[in-house]
């Protein structure tokens, strides 16, 4: 099996990272936003196994266990906020969030 070096796993990383990071940044639907979430996680997630590869230990894939349960916990919480947003405003742009302040 052929060992990919460790600067091409944190590159992917970055990338992916980046990526999920204008999503956030530029997106107005809160759905988007959320998916960009998880891509960012994931790059993280991936960061760490490539890193945990390279030391030969088993930290990394514990600790991307742990992010994947915070992902799911994550998409749990915000897609039953977004279904009653959805409910409420009939929207799921960003900006309609201004009109929750009490």
């Amino acid at each position: 099996m052929i060992a990919l070096p460790f600067e091409h796993i944190l590159i992917l990383a970055t990338t992916l990272f980046l990526i999920g990071f204008v999503g956030v940044i530029s997106r107005k639907n809160t759905l988007f936003i959320l998916m960009s979430l998880e891509v960012m996680l994931n790059a993280v997630g991936i960061a760490f196994i490539g890193a945990g590869s390279v030391w030969q230990q088993a930290d990394g894939q514990v600790m991307f266990i742990l992010i994947l349960t915070l992902a799911a916990a994550e998409v749990a919480l915000g897609l039953a906020l977004l279904i009653r947003l959805q409910r409420k405003f009939q929207s799921l742009d960003i900006d309609i969030l201004n009109k929750l302040r009490g």
